[in-house]
């Protein structure tokens, strides 16, 4: 029994920390494409709230927050506590929240593919609603004067790509979920 629950806690460890990773190369790759680049940390967002609920999935953001807050490059601009001073870094903080939403919502497996599908948009709501006020409000301070213009260049045009992608996610979470689940079943029973 004891194994078990070892066994259990290093998958549960280990699923995090792949989401860690993901969101660390969704940092540093970007797709060209017209007005603004596909990226992919968003998604990775929905899809780790989805995939491993929304504690795991939160736990998992936090730390890639927390790991590039510490200096850590991990994030698209590298790292460090002063990279709470850019404007985007209120979309990785969105990121913790999006996870829980995700997860609050669709992160169970059996679901109807609505709820997944919810759930992504769900994520990718909060998101934005944590990541457009802190731009606006670091950018203000850093003394940018157009606001306007950051929040349609640096906000508005990607939040199509992202809501495409997050309804993608939870497709792709009600596809591949009930795959997941039976492994971790086969660990938990010590298979």
């Amino acid at each position: 029994m004891k194994n078990a629950k070892v066994g259990m806690l290093a998958a549960d460890i280990a699923e995090c920390a792949v989401f860690v990773a993901l969101m660390t190369a969704g940092a540093y790759v970007t797709i060209p494409f017209p007005l603004v680049p596909l990226t992919f940390q968003t998604v990775i967002s929905v899809l780790a709230g989805l995939m491993l609920g929304a504690k795991k999935g939160a736990a998992s953001m936090l730390v890639y927050c927390l790991t590039g807050l510490i200096g850590i490059p991990v994030f698209s601009g590298g790292g460090g506590i002063f990279y709470v001073l850019k404007p985007s870094f209120g979309y990785v903080l969105g990121f913790v929240f999006s996870a829980i939403f995700a997860g609050l919502i669709g992160g169970r497996p059996g679901l109807p593919v609505w709820r997944y599908v919810v759930g992504g948009i769900a994520a990718f709501l909060a998101d934005y609603a944590v990541g457009i006020p802190y731009c606006i409000v670091a950018a203000h301070l850093l003394g940018v004067k157009d606001l306007a213009g950051l929040l349609v260049t640096g906000n508005l045009l990607y939040m199509p790509k992202d809501l495409v992608l997050s309804v993608l996610a939870g497709l792709l979470a009600w596809r591949t979920l009930p795959v997941v689940t039976r492994a971790r079943a086969r660990i938990k029973d010590g298979r």
